[in-house]
C-alpha cells in the first residue's frame, strides 16, 4: 500500500496488488477508486454496510446516529473514572 492509501472494511486486497497514492481498494474482489470517484466507490461501499459491520445498527435504522452515539458512551462510560495512564 502506498502513503495515504486506504483499504475500505470488509475488502479483500490480493496478495501483491497495491492501492496507489490517495486511492480507495473497495469491496471484494477489490476494486480501485480515485478520491475525485465518490459516486462509482459509494456504489460499491453502501453494499458493505459499515454501520452494521461496526456499530451492529444497519444503514438504515430510524435515528442511527443517535443510536451509535447512545452504544458508544454507553460503553465508554467504564471508564469514567479512569486516571491518567502511567
Amino acid at each position: 500500500m502506498r502513503v495515504n492509501g486506504v483499504v475500505h472494511l470488509k475488502t479483500e486486497l490480493p496478495p501483491g496488488k497495491s492501492v496507489p497514492i490517495g486511492w480507495i481498494a473497495c469491496g471484494t474482489p477489490a476494486q480501485l477508486f480515485p478520491p475525485d470517484q465518490h459516486d462509482a466507490l459509494w456504489a460499491v461501499q453502501k453494499r458493505l454496510n459499515f454501520p452494521l459491520a461496526v456499530y451492529g445498527f444497519d444503514r438504515d435504522t430510524p435515528d442511527l446516529m443517535r443510536r451509535i452515539t447512545q452504544r458508544l458512551s454507553e460503553r465508554l462510560g467504564i471508564h469514567r473514572g479512569d486516571g491518567p495512564a502511567t
